[in-house]
């Protein structure tokens, strides 16, 4: 099936836009708003601690990461990529807005679990989307636009979540993430289902038959990671840098709302976001325009090294401003493990057909790490205090780019 003749205009591209943009907010649940909203004595769970809260977030993480590498194997399989968004978006967004109506450690780790299932399925659709609609060579680049949109999307949507909470309250998150449900639907179904060639979205390039057994999905998470030691190593540096920062921006969310109260803390958590996602959107572009010339490895150490500061600097001063400024931080390291992560895998899989399979089983073992985050965190602060679950933190990002200096190959192709 052709490809539009320049993917970086069109219909298609816009399509894919906006469908980053609207999918930015819905595609990671509640985040770090779920976290406010569990320790606040003003939510329906009556002020839980940092360690139950983080229990919930755990238990969602770890439902979430048993269901992404099914998600991934189940993109390379089926054809109906937009219809199975769609479907995810519907069940994130039902999952979410029923928050407000739910009390009770069991419902809320329910809810939240299905939101996680659900979105296990948006990173690899997006992804195998877009590369059916491109092909390889222009990949990195459209990867790189992806993230910027999604960057751009998040800090639109965290501006409003900050400004309408301040006015009516925490709540008002869940019924934002309503609206940006049905905007990224329809921006789902603008794309042109015809202009995805789903063999070249699974990774069978340049194989003279899609129906070759080498060329066929491979569910297996253990598997897929042992049949490649640099795809594992990937894993494995995905695993720890997610271990440290899923729970720095929760942190500093109940730290906030334990100084100035919940209302004012989810602005200023929307504050944090906006101002990395804003960070995130220059480095997004930087990544996909220049990795494959730069080299792959380089780029992801810098990123590592980012998450070590940030874990460090965050121990210096409670201060909103400070926090705020350090949490800038976070639109290098992130950013730039957001828009690798799709080329590498692509990189490392280019002709097998498992591509999606293959970010599945990253996704799983980098989810693990971000589900274990939560918890682990929430344990030392109710112990230690806040330094030092951000000391902790930075300590494991630290054995990540150990891990990335030693061990990781070159994966772009110079």
């Amino acid at each position: 099936m052709p490809h539009h003749p320049d993917p970086a205009h069109g219909r298609n591209a816009r399509a894919l836009d906006a469908m980053n943009a609207f999918l930015a907010d819905v595609r990671d649940g509640l985040g770090p708003y779920l976290a406010i909203y569990l320790v606040s004595v003003r939510g329906p769970t009556h002020g839980w601690d940092e360690a139950t809260a983080g229990m919930v977030m755990t238990i969602a993480g770890i439902a979430g990461l048993l269901a992404t590498t099914p998600a991934g194997a189940l993109v390379d399989r089926i054809r109906a990529k937009r219809a199975l968004l769609v479907v995810a978006a519907l069940l994130v967004t039902i999952a979410s807005i029923s928050l407000p109506i739910v009390s009770g450690f069991f419902m809320v780790s329910a809810t939240q679990s299905v939101a996680a299932v659900a979105g296990a399925v948006f990173a690899p659709g997006i992804a195998a989307i877009s590369l059916g609609i491109v092909g390889p060579k222009a990949f990195t680049r459209r990867v790189g636009r992806n993230e910027a949109f999604n960057h751009a999307g998040n800090a639109v949507a965290a501006a409003l979540a900050g400004l309408l909470a301040w006015k009516f309250g925490p709540v008002v998150v869940f019924y934002l993430m309503g609206i940006l449900a049905a905007c990224s639907i329809a921006a789902i179904l603008w794309v042109d289902g015809d202009a995805i060639d789903h063999d070249v979205a699974r990774g069978c390039e340049g194989k003279p038959d899609a129906r070759d057994e080498s060329c066929d999905p491979a569910p297996s998470l253990v598997r897929t990671l042992t049949g490649n030691p640099a795809l594992a190593i990937f894993a494995g540096a995905a695993f720890l840098f997610h271990l440290a920062n899923a729970a720095m921006l929760p942190a500093v969310g109940q730290l906030l709302g334990r100084e100035v109260g919940a209302g004012q803390a989810t602005s200023l958590v929307a504050a944090c976001i906006v101002g990395a996602q804003l960070v995130m959107v220059p480095v997004a572009i930087v990544v996909g325009r220049h990795a494959d010339r730069w080299g792959h490895r380089p780029i992801l150490l810098v990123g590592m090294a980012v998450l070590v500061a940030r874990g460090i600097l965050y121990t210096v001063a409670d201060a909103p401003a400070w926090l705020l400024g350090v949490q800038l931080l976070d639109g290098i390291g992130a950013g730039i493990f957001g828009a690798l992560l799709p080329v590498v895998v692509a990189a490392i899989m280019r002709g097998t057909g498992r591509f999606n399979a293959a970010q599945g089983a990253v996704a799983t073992v980098q989810g693990l790490g971000g589900a274990l985050s939560t918890t682990l965190a929430g344990v030392m602060i109710v112990r230690g205090g806040y330094d030092a679950a951000f000391l902790l933190l930075a300590a494991i990002a630290a054995v990540g780019f150990g891990l990335l200096w030693w061990k990781m190959p070159e994966t772009a192709a110079r």
